[in-house]
């Protein structure tokens, strides 16, 4: 029985999730985005993409549930962190960049 709980405590968490994904170059016909996602749906029940910060942004300020992770390239990381790192539903902002000193 508690293992049964423990696997629902899980799903039920993932599904309290939501990631946003955004990236000026995500595009959705190339294999390795394609993977990326799945592997974050494997995870988190919710996945969104967006291409622009205005389009993340207008995301987070619609989601009114799930605590929210933002995933950014690091070109638009320096505009979007200002404008969202205070948001009440946000929980995380990772920046992925191969200059990782140029984000810290």
């Amino acid at each position: 029985m508690a293992s049964k709980m423990t696997r629902y405590q899980r799903h039920r968490m993932a599904e309290n999730y939501l990631v946003i994904w955004v990236d000026g170059n995500i595009d959705m016909a190339n294999e390795d985005c394609q993977n990326s996602l799945e592997q974050l749906r494997a995870v988190v029940n919710q996945v969104n993409t967006c291409t622009t910060a205005e389009q993340c942004i207008e995301q987070l300020m619609e989601n009114q549930e799930e605590i929210s992770f933002v995933i950014s390239s690091g070109a638009l990381g320096q505009h979007l962190v200002p404008d969202i790192h205070d948001m009440a539903k946000l929980n995380a902002i990772f920046i992925f960049c191969g200059n990782k000193q140029r984000h810290q």
